[in-house]
């Protein structure tokens, strides 16, 4: 026979995140919170890649930093639509703040990290340090 411990408060908290969930979330300080981008990353032979999914982002208000082997991608979207008819008046717009942080590997290159953005796709090159061919020292 098999005991279950009973918990009272369990379709409470269910009930809680239902109607937490449908509302948008807020930042500490009080405004509607920006959003997350989705981020993918790869490690080639002579550098790594990274590609983070931007759509409705302009390149101009995208920032990219390295400072202290750690790579900081930041920017805001703004995104406006209106449409004027005789018989309506529609205006749509979502703004939002994202900042995303990634500890980078030992032996890169942060001096040279390059970064393009097209089709809402931001590519980020950080290239690796050349490691030299170790030495082989025969032993007499």
């Amino acid at each position: 026979m098999f005991l279950t411990k009973y918990d009272s408060f369990k379709d409470l908290r269910e009930l809680e995140k239902k109607i937490v969930g449908s509302f948008p979330s807020f930042d500490e300080e009080g405004g509607l919170a920006g959003f997350m981008p989705v981020v993918n990353t790869r490690e080639g032979k002579f550098a790594y890649h990274v590609e983070v999914d931007l759509p409705g982002v302009n390149k101009e208000d995208i920032t990219v930093d390295v400072k202290d082997n750690v790579l900081s991608i930041s920017g805001e979207r703004k995104h406006r639509e209106e449409v004027k008819r005789e018989d309506y008046y529609k205006l749509e717009s979502s703004y939002g703040k994202f900042q995303r942080s990634f500890t980078l590997p030992k032996g890169v290159d942060s001096e040279n990290v390059k970064a393009s953005a097209e089709n809402g796709v931001l590519e980020i090159t950080i290239p690796k340090l050349s490691q030299e061919e170790k030495k082989k020292i025969t032993v007499e």
